[in-house]
């Protein structure tokens, strides 16, 4: 009896020990699903998943800015009396922004590109190549001799390495989305899901299409004209691993301007000061102090950043320069932010993505806020599969007459969401919502008297210019000649941060903000792009040590 039941014993403990082995076996592996105790990565075929992925590399250009709360908003006095940017407390997202504002030979690349790849001499591009051009124009003042900037900035190699100006915020978008594709290409080259000398053979005319970053993840067959097969690199041998996709951890978010609670954010760093009234939204400008002139030892009394000191005075004394600049300045000549961040103040004022309103409603949302939120999907055809634009081109004409290509060939078609995506949401009803809460008729406790009928007495009464073409091709721009509109606050005008070089001292506070009609550009406006974060809010390092610490 007594033998029976150590052998009962015995093997219990037998199949305890293979059934702990077997689960710390599968816990332990990368390679085995913790959910099914499948094999991850199986040659055999199966679920193939990137389990090497450590974390998100920091995007070329970029610098980390790692997300926290802080006091969006003005608390000093408002001396203009705008009361636009009264403070609310925020939290931000870690997420990564260009270290200097695009310059004009990051922007000479695209253009570059864009030249070779859709010829402006073709006909069905004309107006690609041209609606991408910086508007040089801006320099012009009816009583100032500014041609010689007119003539040469953009591309004369003394202003190579200085901020772009006279890019609208369409413009600047759309920049913003050739990069994304631009650096993908170098990641999948990277690791091999593309030979070396795929780009170039599109920049030489080899083949007849391009590279798009979702035109790739949603039908890789598409991209490159159709010809992606003879551009494949290593990985072409493993057929399981042919395409990467999102699973792969290789395709990097997209570019993006920065949204204006963002920029605020990285403008302020207050990741180098731990001070109370800092956090309070105290801190005047993007260094530390209530004035603009170094008190350091070193460089004491020079200007830390490049602004207009007063009438008549945008450099200083010849030989005893103020800031060292009369226009704009070579990115990277005053010291960084604490985040690593140059001229965040001063030099020129920079496009953010929000749709501008008077005042910011700290009851919609203290996460991420953003106003501009219009929600598309991708086209889905009859075939089931979404839809190419494989030699089409979508165009849009700005109230200004200018043309801009809203979509290029091999791009995905993008429609905007309804019903479908709708129903029974709580998070969201439509697809547009700029106006949510602030400028729709519903946003008012009068909103009856808003009527469709009246439309000089909506909430936002803004001009509406209109600009079609005749039989002939011809624009016909047509001005709004009402004497009864009442502001110029649209869905269309867009905020813009930080003084530039032509702005007082006052502007320089990363709280301020202004605001202009986003396909309007002038000599004192640029832009630097952003990127999302995925993944871990600080980098893995920081993790590993706050884990230490708790153990």
């Amino acid at each position: 009896m007594k033998k029976h039941f150590i052998k009962v014993v015995l093997s219990s403990a037998v199949v305890m020990a293979s059934f702990s082995s077997c689960k710390n076996s599968s816990s332990s592996s990368k390679n085995v699903s913790r959910a099914t105790g499948w094999k991850i990565n199986a040659k055999e075929g199966g679920f193939q998943y990137n389990s090497d992925f450590k974390e998100q590399e920091t995007p070329p250009g970029t610098v980390f800015v790692e997300g926290g709360t802080f006091t969006k908003g003005k608390v000093q006095d408002d001396i203009m009396h705008d009361w636009n940017n009264t403070p609310t407390q925020q939290h931000v997202q870690s997420f990564y922004m260009d270290e200097t504002e695009v310059t004009n030979v990051m922007y000479l690349e695209y253009l570059d590109y864009l030249k070779a790849v859709y010829p402006p001499d073709n006909p069905n591009y004309a107006n690609i190549y041209k609606g991408a051009l910086p508007d040089t124009l801006v320099w012009r003042n009816r009583l100032g001799f500014n041609e010689t900037m007119t003539n040469n900035y953009l591309r004369h190699p003394a202003y190579a390495e200085y901020p772009v100006v006279g890019v609208n915020w369409v413009q600047a978008s759309q920049y913003a989305e050739w990069r994304t594709d631009r650096v993908n290409e170098v990641m999948l080259e990277r690791e091999g899901y593309l030979a070396e000398d795929a780009k170039y053979k599109v920049l030489n005319g080899d083949i007849g299409g391009t590279f798009s970053t979702e035109a790739y993840l949603n039908n890789p067959e598409s991209v490159y004209g159709g010809e992606i097969d003879s551009l494949q690199g290593k990985q072409k041998r493993d057929s399981i691993n042919a395409f990467a996709k999102r699973s792969s951890g290789v395709i990097m978010p997209e570019y993006r301007l920065p949204t204006e609670t963002e920029w605020e954010y990285a403008a302020q760093a207050l990741v180098g000061t731990r001070e109370y009234n800092n956090y309070r939204g105290r801190k005047k400008y993007p260094w530390e102090g209530d004035y603009t002139r170094n008190g350091q030892r070193v460089g004491r009394g020079d200007q830390l950043a490049n602004f207009k000191q007063g009438k008549g005075d945008y450099g200083g004394i010849a030989g005893w320069s103020d800031d060292g600049a009369d226009i704009t300045a070579q990115v990277k000549s005053y010291k960084p932010n604490d985040f690593g961040l140059y001229d965040m103040a001063g030099n020129v004022s920079e496009w953010v993505a929000d749709v501008y309103r008077p005042i910011v409603d700290d009851e919609i949302s203290d996460f991420n806020y953003y106003r501009g939120n219009v929600f598309m999907k991708k086209a889905i055809g009859e075939d089931g599969k979404v839809e190419i634009l494989e030699d089409q081109i979508v165009y849009d004409t700005l109230p200004n007459g200018k043309i801009v290509a809203v979509n290029l060939p091999g791009e995905i078609k993008e429609v905007p969401v309804g019903e479908e995506e709708t129903y029974l949401r709580t998070n969201f009803d439509h697809s547009d919502n700029r106006g949510y809460r602030d400028g729709d008729p519903g946003s008012s406790r009068f909103f009856q008297r808003f009527s469709d009928e009246s439309d000089n007495r909506k909430m936002y009464d803004s001009p509406k210019h209109k600009v079609e073409r005749d039989s002939t091709g011809n624009l016909i721009r047509q001005y709004d000649t009402s004497n009864y509109r009442t502001s110029l606050i649209n869905d269309e005008v867009r905020v813009y941060k930080g003084g530039s070089w032509r702005d007082r001292a006052f502007w320089l506070d990363p709280a301020q903000r202004r605001y202009l009609p986003q396909y309007m550009a002038t000599d004192d406006i640029g832009f630097r792009c952003a990127m999302s974060r995925v993944g871990s809010k600080s980098k893995s390092k920081n993790k590993s040590v706050r884990h230490k610490k708790a153990k």
